[in-house]
């Protein structure tokens, strides 16, 4: 899994946090559910004084092994358009951020299986809650892949808010 941070603010909070979380978690995939679980994360932030760590996992592009040159093209226009979309909602989620007077880091990185990187995301950027939308996959796609957040909940070493 590589890891490549898109923008670091160092705006501070007026005041140290003192509550019990200090730095949540919220990973993003651009879907309604993930963005209405932003925000609310971002006004538990703001009403106590906490810091945002915003992520957006990008799946790797998988392909047949035939047929080369074909598919290391296509995967290089796939990893370009999956960098702009993770880009774009980690630039919208830093606006609202901002506008709200919150202090945020945004990071986007390549891995296989988002629950995995959700949760060494904790570890790296010491947080202490995760704000997250009961699910990001829909139809057949979420059948066949399971929810992460259920693997994401039956994991965390910190506790999970799950938003409807």
């Amino acid at each position: 899994m590589s890891i490549n941070a898109i923008e670091t603010s160092s705006e501070s909070c007026a005041a140290q946090p003192t509550a019990l979380f200090r730095r949540i978690l919220l990973p993003i995939d651009g879907s309604e559910l993930s963005l209405r679980a932003f925000g609310v994360g971002l006004e538990l932030a703001k009403s106590i004084g906490a810091k945002m760590v915003v992520m957006h996992v990008v799946p790797p592009y998988n392909a047949v092994a035939y047929m080369s040159e074909f598919l290391a093209a296509a995967e290089l226009g796939y990893s370009q358009q999956a960098v702009e979309s993770a880009s774009r909602y980690l630039s919208e989620a830093k606006g609202k951020a901002k506008e709200a007077g919150v202090a945020c880091e945004c990071h986007y990185m390549f891995g296989e299986h988002p629950h995995e990187a959700i949760l060494d995301a904790i570890t790296e950027h010491h947080c202490d809650l995760i704000v997250m939308a009961t699910h990001g996959w829909h139809g057949m796609n979420r059948l066949l892949l399971g929810s992460e957040t259920q693997k994401v909940l039956t994991s965390s070493s910190v506790p999970v808010l799950v938003c409807r």
